[in-house]
C-alpha cells in the first residue's frame, strides 16, 4: 500500500495564519509549506511529513492499524462517524503510520504521525501503531525516528486512551535498554498525554522550527493561572533555551541532520584499523622524556592564553563531522559545556569538553568555561547516551574549576559533579580524557573520570589555582607563582605521580603557536588510547577505571 496526501484544495492561493501573507500555492508547496515572506511552518499530513524526512520512494508502510470505539461514546455525533469522517480526510486509519525508510541510505522505522486526524489525539490505535514501530525497531536493531503532532490523549476512548501514556513509554524504554536509537522530532503542535510519554522519551529531542509544545495547553494555563505567560512560551525556541530540547531546526534541515546523526551515531563495524607507522608512539608515558620546559607559572600562562585552541576548534578538526546536541531536559543548556556524537578518524565517538573562547564576547557568553550544573548533567546525560549506543566516550578539559555563586549553588553544583563522577565510573565504554588547557579542581574531574586520562605538555591540572591557594594560606594573591611550584601542577610532575597516563607534545610555544599541530598530536594520541582499550568488555573497562583511580593517592605506613 501506499500512503497519499488528501486531495488538494481548490483555490490557488493560501492565508500565512502568522503574518497574513496571501501565498500562491505552488510556491507554498514548493517551499515544503513554509511561507516565504514570514518563514511560518505550516502544518503537514502525514504523506508530506514523510516526504520531508526520508529519502524519496524508500518508505514502505506497515498495516495499518484501525481504531474502533469501545465506550460507545457520542457527543455531537457518534465516535464511529467522527472516525469515519477523519479517515476520508486524511486517507489514514488513524493518526499515526509508520514502516521502514532510510534516511541518508540508512535504514530507519519511522512513524509520522497526522494532526488532521482528530487533533493527532492519542487513542488505543495511535498507542498500538507508535508501540509497533517500537517493537520493530527493536527487532530490526534499527533506529527509530517518530515525527509528533498530537493534541493529547483522545477522550471518545476515555481511560484506555489514558493507558497509551504507559503503553508507548514501556516501548521506549525498551529500546533504551537494548541500546536502539531513538529520535523524536516535535511538530506543531504537540502537547498533552503524547508529551508526556512517548514524544519526550528519545535519546534525541529534535524540534521543528516555532513548534508549540507542552503538557497543558497555553489557553488552559491562562485560564488556569490567570497569569500572563512569558513571550514565546512553549514554542520550540523557548524551551530550547530551558534546556529541554537537543536542537531546533528549520523543516528543510530536518532530513540532512537526520543523516548526520544516525551516521555519527552508528556503531563502527568489524576490528579498529591498524595505525598508521609511528602513530601509537605520540604519548610520552616516560617523565624523564619531558625534562626542561617552562617553569610551573609560565606553563599556567600559556595553558590560559586565549588564542589557545577551544574545544570546538580541536573537534571539528579532528573530527570529520559532529552534531552538537544540547539541554540537560531540566533547567537550561549551558554553553561552558558542548558535546554530541562524532566521526573520529570513521569512528563514531561521544566528545564533550569545556568550552571557552578567544574573545571577550565569546568568554561572557560562555562564562569563561566555568560550568554551571545544568552543564554536568549534560556531559552526563550525553555519556549514558553514548554507553546505550555503544560509543567511546572523548572529553576534552579546560576550565578553571565548576562556576561559583548563587545560581550554581541553588541548582545543585555539589551533586552535579558528584553524579557525574560517579557515572562516569560506570560507564561501559572506553573513556579517554584530555586535559587540553587548564584542569581546576573538581570542575575538571567531573570529565576525567576515565581509563586514559592525558595531559598536552603545556596544559596544568590541579586541585585549586595557584592564586586561590595563595590566597587562602597567604591572605591575598601575590605568591601565586611559588603556589604552581609546590602544587606540583604541571604534566611531567602529574604523570610522575600517576595523576595522568601519558602528556600529548605541543609545538614549542604552545599549542597556540601551531594549532594545526597540537590538533594532529591530539587526534593520534586518542586514537591511541581508543586503539589500547579497544579489546577490553564493560566489565573490565569499568574494572580498570575503578583499579586506576583506586591506587591514587600517598598514605603514611602504621
Amino acid at each position: 500500500m501506499t500512503i497519499s496526501p488528501p486531495a488538494s484544495r481548490t483555490t490557488d492561493w493560501d492565508l500565512c495564519p502568522a503574518c497574513s501573507a496571501i501565498v500562491y500555492r505552488p510556491r507554498l508547496v514548493k517551499s515544503r509549506y513554509v511561507c516565504p515572506e514570514c518563514g511560518h511552518h505550516h502544518r503537514l499530513g502525514a504523506a508530506d511529513r514523510l516526504a520531508t524526512l526520508v529519502d524519496d520512494g524508500s518508505f514502505v508502510p506497515a498495516p495499518q492499524v484501525r481504531g474502533a470505539d469501545p465506550l460507545g461514546f457520542v457527543d455531537s455525533r457518534p465516535y464511529p462517524e467522527r472516525l469515519e469522517l477523519a479517515r476520508r480526510r486524511t486517507g489514514l486509519q488513524d493518526a499515526v503510520v509508520y514502516g521502514t525508510a532510510t534516511i541518508g541510505g540508512r535504514r530507519v522505522v519511522a512513524a509520522v504521525m497526522d494532526f488532521a486526524f482528530l487533533g493527532g489525539s492519542m487513542g488505543s490505535a495511535v498507542g498500538e501503531a507508535v508501540t509497533r514501530a517500537c517493537e520493530l525497531a527493536l527487532s530490526e536493531h534499527t533506529p527509530l525516528i517518530l515525527a509528533i503532532a498530537s493534541g493529547g490523549a483522545r477522550m471518545q476512548e476515555g481511560g484506555l486512551s489514558l493507558m497509551q501514556m504507559a503503553k508507548t513509554a514501556q516501548a521506549m524504554r525498551a529500546l533504551r535498554a537494548e541500546g536502539v536509537l531513538t529520535v523524536c522530532v516535535l511538530t506543531d503542535p504537540t502537547f498533552g498525554g503524547v508529551t508526556a510519554s512517548f514524544a519526550t522519551l528519545g535519546d534525541v529531542l529534535i524540534a521543528e522550527r516555532g513548534a508549540l509544545i507542552g503538557f497543558a495547553g497555553p489557553r488552559v494555563i491562562a485560564a488556569a493561572t490567570r497569569e500572563k505567560l512569558p513571550a514565546g512560551f512553549q514554542s520550540a525556541e523557548y524551551l530550547m533555551e530551558r534546556g529541554m530540547l537537543d536542537r531546533v531546526e528549520p523543516r528543510d534541515g530536518l532530513r540532512p541532520l537526520l543523516a548526520r546523526l544516525l551516521a555519527v551515531t552508528a556503531r563502527a563495524d568489524g576490528a579498529r584499523a591498524d595505525a598508521p607507522d609511528g602513530a601509537d608512539h605520540v604519548l610520552i608515558r616516560d617523565p624523564a622524556g619531558l625534562s626542561g620546559g617552562p617553569a610551573p607559572y609560565e606553563t599556567l600562562r600559556l595553558a590560559r592564553d586565549v588564542r589557545r585552541p577551544t574545544t570546538l576548534d580541536y573537534i571539528w578538526q579532528m573530527c570529520s563531522d559532529f552534531v552538537e546536541l544540547h539541554g540537560d531536559r531540566l533547567e537550561r543548556d549551558d554553553p561552558a559545556i558542548v558535546g554530541g556524537p562524532a566521526l573520529l578518524d570513521g569512528t563514531p565517538v561521544m566528545i564533550i569538553g569545556h568550552q571557552k573562547g578567544h574573545d571577550t564576547q565569546e568568554l561572557v557568553a560562555r562564562n569563561f568555561g566555568l560550568a554551571h550544573p545544568e552543564g554536568y548533567r549534560k556531559a552526563l546525560r550525553l555519556m549514558l547516551l553514548a554507553d546505550r549506543l555503544g560509543l567511546p566516550v572523548v572529553t576534552l578539559v579546560d576550565t578553571q574549576g565548576a562556576a561559583p555563586g548563587v545560581r550554581a549553588e541553588d541548582r545543585g553544583q555539589s551533586w552535579a559533579i558528584s553524579e557525574c563522577l560517579a557515572g562516569m565510573s560506570d560507564l561501559s565504554v572506553p573513556v579517554v580524557s584530555v586535559v587540553t588547557g587548564e584542569g581546576g579542581s573538581g570542575g575538571a574531574l567531573a570529565l576525567a573520570v576515565a581509563n586514559r586520562v592525558l595531559m598536552l605538555r603545556h596544559a596544568v591540572y590541579s586541585v585549586i589555582s595557584p592564586e586561590s591557594c595563595s590566597t587562602i594560606l597567604h591572605g591575598d594573591p601575590s605568591q601565586g607563582p611559588r603556589m604552581a611550584e609546590a602544587l606540583r601542577i604541571t604534566a611531567p610532575e602529574l604523570l610522575a605521580l600517576g595523576v595522568v597516563d601519558g602528556v600529548v607534545p605541543e609545538p614549542p610555544g604552545g599549542a597556540q603557536e601551531s594549532p594545526a599541530t597540537a590538533v594532529e598530536n591530539l587526534k593520534a594520541a586518542v586514537l591511541q588510547s581508543l586503539r589500547e582499550l579497544s579489546g577490553l568488555s564493560g566489565d573490565e573497562l569499568r574494572k580498570h577505571r575503578y583499579e586506576r583511580f583506586r591506587g591514587l593517592g600517598v598514605i603514611a605506613d602504621g
